[in-house]
């Protein structure tokens, strides 16, 4: 990442968590031709370091991320937004095909790039701040179109495309887009709860399940049920399953 790119997205990584921070508070996280680099740099960090187990992916100052940053397109010709909005593809996508859980952390405004970010981790947590909304196609621009309609259904998807309908926390919840919702003043331990639990499973199994969910989904019954037949074969050939089983039961 070159110094642009790297202001604009920071990459920590700590314990088996690797943080994604978007860092435009100035302009409420608008996503710019440099965070996107910086989302794609990141993305790509992670999957080759086999010490991350788990990606959080957050927003500086008060928004989560509110959309494509105008301004930046304002200056641009049709070649370069066209390119621009490319670079977000690829980010989103590598950020979606992660093997390791990702997990969005919103509060405050996500809109349009910033419902994409979210529809593209494994799952959301939100606080009751946080609010959600694609006006892409009020403004003019097509965007958003995809994932969002396949976690909440076209009619929903719709409904806020075509008349800037915003999603509250609550709504949100309801809808599926998020999973959890928990007051800010709560935020922090109960994000330390739930990373502390992933962080701790066996990080293989993590991955294959993930793998089976993701492809699963877009298999017939029969495909899905062989793609986690090959996910346990695999797990089993490579791992030390009844250690594993073993101290579960001297849990219980």
């Amino acid at each position: 990442m070159n110094d642009t790119t790297q202001s604009a997205v920071l990459y920590a990584v700590e314990g088996g968590i690797a943080t994604i921070m978007l860092n435009r508070p100035e302009s409420r996280n608008a996503l710019n031709l440099a965070m996107c680099e910086g989302l794609l740099a990141a993305a790509l960090a992670a999957a080759s370091d086999p010490e991350v187990r788990l990606v959080l992916v957050r927003g500086a100052g008060a928004a989560f991320c509110a959309g494509a940053d105008l301004k930046e397109r304002k200056t641009m010709d049709e070649a370069q937004v066209l390119a621009r909005r490319m670079r977000g593809f690829f980010a989103y996508e590598a950020l979606e095909s992660l093997p390791m859980p990702v997990v969005a952390v919103v509060h405050g405004a996500a809109a349009g790039s910033g419902v994409e970010i979210t529809a593209a981790c494994d799952f959301a947590l939100a606080t009751p701040e946080a609010s959600f909304w694609t006006p892409e196609a009020q403004w003019g621009t097509v965007g958003a179109t995809q994932r969002l309609s396949r976690i909440v259904g076209k009619r929903l998807a719709k409904d806020m495309m075509f008349t800037g309908r915003r999603l509250n926390a609550q709504q949100a919840l309801e809808a599926g887009l998020v999973s959890r919702v928990v007051a800010a003043d709560r935020l922090e331990q109960k994000l330390a709860e739930m990373t502390a639990a992933m962080v701790k499973a066996p990080p293989l199994a993590m991955r294959l399940a993930k793998r089976c969910m993701d492809r699963g989904v877009e298999l017939g019954p029969r495909g899905a049920l062989a793609e986690e037949l090959l996910a346990i074969e695999e797990n089993l050939a490579r791992t030390d399953w009844r250690a594993g089983i073993g101290g579960f039961g001297d849990k219980k």
